[in-house]
């Protein structure tokens, strides 16, 4: 186990839920659906009310309540839950299910993907661990606990689950990002570079994963090439928004920096 002290998990907490607004334009997301350690934020209130007034989201409300323990059903409505910011019901909702059927893998792959949105990191990787087994390893998972560990400050260990991920799915751009942005942890900014650099001309569509090599770009001081990267294929309103979230977050990490 990687020890290190408390004031490690600062940097973790701080950035991942500022790179998923960056990704996303000001639209916080934790989904480990996603596979990108940007697992921390807050919730969407005026997201979920609007969810929750479309008649689709109350059928399937209906349809749980009916079949409480319906592992389809629970897996459907979980993850409508946690896609509308829903993330302690998204939990109870896991939590019930898994009481019931203690054994299915996939209710607690989601029970652990909704425990990680609530910010149980511990508990996320723990629940993720249980989900699939040494002989049968899922390289999604893999990367969730990997993003849960780089949370709770663990980088060292985090990236041992990044590799063994990617032992199943070589150059795969989701667990490339993740595993750059373990490096930005720990100010590795080169290696964070080269590897977001790899996820990227794997996959140049991903709006996270320019978001993620901007970010490291704008770390290292070449802005200018990180604000191109970040405004690719947008209208100038969400660019100019992008950029400025750019800008506040090099600016939050210098001073970070010079705390230190």
């Amino acid at each position: 186990m990687s020890k290190r002290s408390s004031l490690a998990l600062s940097p973790a907490r701080f950035l991942f839920p500022a790179l998923a607004v960056l990704a996303l334009g000001g639209c916080q997301t934790t989904g480990l659906d996603d596979v990108t350690g940007a697992l921390g934020g807050s919730s969407k209130p005026e997201a979920a009310a609007t969810a929750d007034a479309r008649p689709e989201m109350a059928a399937l409300r209906e349809r749980y309540r009916a079949k409480p323990n319906d592992p389809n059903i629970v897996l459907e409505y979980g993850k409508a839950l946690r896609e509308t910011g829903q993330r302690a019901q998204a939990v109870a909702v896991f939590e019930q299910a898994v009481l019931a059927h203690p054994s299915n893998k996939t209710l607690l792959a989601g029970y652990g993907r909704a425990l990680a949105d609530n910010g149980n990191f511990e508990q996320a990787f723990d629940v993720l661990g249980r989900a699939h087994t040494p002989e049968d390893p899922d390289w999604r998972i893999l990367s969730a606990q990997g993003a849960a560990l780089d949370q709770l400050g663990r980088n060292e260990e985090a990236q041992q689950y990044y590799a063994a991920a990617l032992k199943i799915v070589p150059d795969e751009p989701t667990v490339l990002s993740n595993l750059g942005l373990s490096y930005v942890l720990q100010n590795n900014l080169p290696k964070a570079e080269q590897v977001l650099g790899r996820a990227y001309q794997r996959d140049q569509n991903n709006a996270r994963i320019r978001a993620n090599l901007a970010l490291v770009l704008g770390l290292q001081g070449r802005e200018t090439e990180a604000e191109i990267l970040v405004k690719a294929d947008l209208p100038p309103d969400q660019a100019a928004a992008k950029v400025t979230a750019l800008r506040q977050l090099l600016a939050k990490k210098q001073q970070q920096r010079a705390e230190k």
